[in-house]
């Protein structure tokens, strides 16, 4: 049988992708885009990217949502905060809502279980070592073994 073992993309339905594609560069900056047509853009998000397709049919649901990782989650929150989202307090949940209730919850790279490999992370410019959460929950699940953070004594 086989196992399901990451995601590749995750599809989002918005009702404008002009209008959506300009919410995600006032976040996040200038985007690379995989691709677009006529109804969808494919964000690039290095290894991965997030579809966006225009015409949305579903309405807004406040349980929905899905985890996107970022570098540095307190510039997101700081960013988003500059241009009008409401955010909540530096360090605690960050979730971010679009023009058409797509959620993003807002994730530091750094307490995320998967990890890129290190041609990929180089490439994406990623430095960040996993927080000790992080480190511990792969190692309860057998996938690491120990290991020091870089500089922390023998």
């Amino acid at each position: 049988m086989a196992r399901a073992v990451g995601i590749n993309h995750v599809a989002l339905e918005v009702g404008d992708l002009g209008e959506a594609l300009a919410w995600w560069e006032r976040i996040f900056g200038p985007l690379e885009l995989r691709g677009r047509s006529a109804g969808m853009a494919f964000i690039d998000l290095g290894d991965q990217f997030v579809a966006l397709e225009g015409s949305r049919r579903q309405a807004p649901d406040d349980a929905r949502h899905f985890g996107l990782v970022v570098d540095d989650k307190e510039a997101v929150r700081e960013r988003a905060r500059e241009v009008g989202e409401t955010v909540g307090p530096a360090g605690g949940k960050l979730r971010l809502r679009d023009p058409w209730g797509n959620i993003l919850e807002i994730v530091d790279y750094r307490d995320v279980q998967f990890t890129k490999a290190p041609e990929i992370a180089r490439a994406m410019g990623i430095e960040a070592e996993k927080s000790e959460r992080a480190r511990r929950e792969l190692r309860e699940k057998g996938l690491a073994k120990r290991v020091r953070p870089r500089g922390s004594d023998p």
